[in-house]
């Protein structure tokens, strides 16, 4: 068995400024103060921005306001589809590269993500790219705050559900950031850069992905590192 874990924000769509507003209602909503600031997103878990973006503006925040939190969230995504469908986008490449990856036998594709388990599966929906995921084997933003764990965690979860242990070996993660680079590493998985959010492909080089791409849309790199 091979098992595909892709990130989700800038690797497979762009939510295209819709995301940070539904982040920025559900936080005044939760919060009672309005979101002036929100701290740096790329790579990071859901946890970590709250608490970082709550930072910002004077607020100490806690696992129960971090929870409250995600379930706006989730409502907010929910009730917001139209928008995500409208102004957001599958990248280019990413159905022909999930459905490539369906075609192969043993090949089991699911998420690691900052996002919380809902949302993702929201923002998959809304843009047809979940008929391929297996959601319930993927590490998201609410199992822990470091994206490395959340390797170790799909896999513990993936090997549950197959009744067997998942070789770091037979696991590949694909995302768009040094720190999906660096939670690769540190769980000892191949990682494919795909240079299609705000980092180039040099730097992806630089932070240790074992091989990179322009985008999804050039499938021959994906195809040979699942074989």
């Amino acid at each position: 068995m091979k098992l595909v874990l892709w990130d989700i924000d800038h690797t497979l769509i762009a939510t295209r400024g819709v995301g940070r507003e539904i982040f920025g209602d559900a936080f005044e909503q939760v919060t009672g103060t309005l979101m002036r600031e929100q701290a740096t997103v790329d790579g990071m878990t859901e946890p970590v921005i709250f608490r970082r973006t709550a930072e910002l503006h004077g607020i100490t925040s806690d696992r129960t306001m971090f929870e409250a939190f995600a379930q706006r969230s989730a409502e907010l995504h929910h009730q917001r589809a139209h928008d995500l469908r409208e102004r957001g986008h599958a990248l280019p490449g990413a159905a022909a590269a999930l459905a490539a990856l369906a075609g192969i036998d043993g090949v089991v594709q699911s998420v690691v993500t900052g996002n919380i388990r809902a949302v993702a599966e929201t923002k998959l929906q809304v843009f047809g790219l979940d008929t391929h995921i297996r959601f319930p084997y993927g590490g998201y933003g609410e199992d822990h705050d470091d994206r490395g764990e959340l390797v170790r965690t799909a896999m513990t979860r993936t090997g549950t559900a197959a009744g067997k242990n998942v070789n770091a070996a037979d696991v590949l993660l694909i995302g768009d950031t040094p720190a999906d680079v660096a939670a690769g590493i540190a769980a000892g998985v191949t990682v494919l850069g795909v240079a299609t959010g705000r980092t180039n492909r040099a730097d992806l080089e630089r932070a240790g992905a074992t091989a990179t791409v322009l985008s999804l849309q050039d499938l021959q790199p994906l195809l040979l590192l699942v074989r």
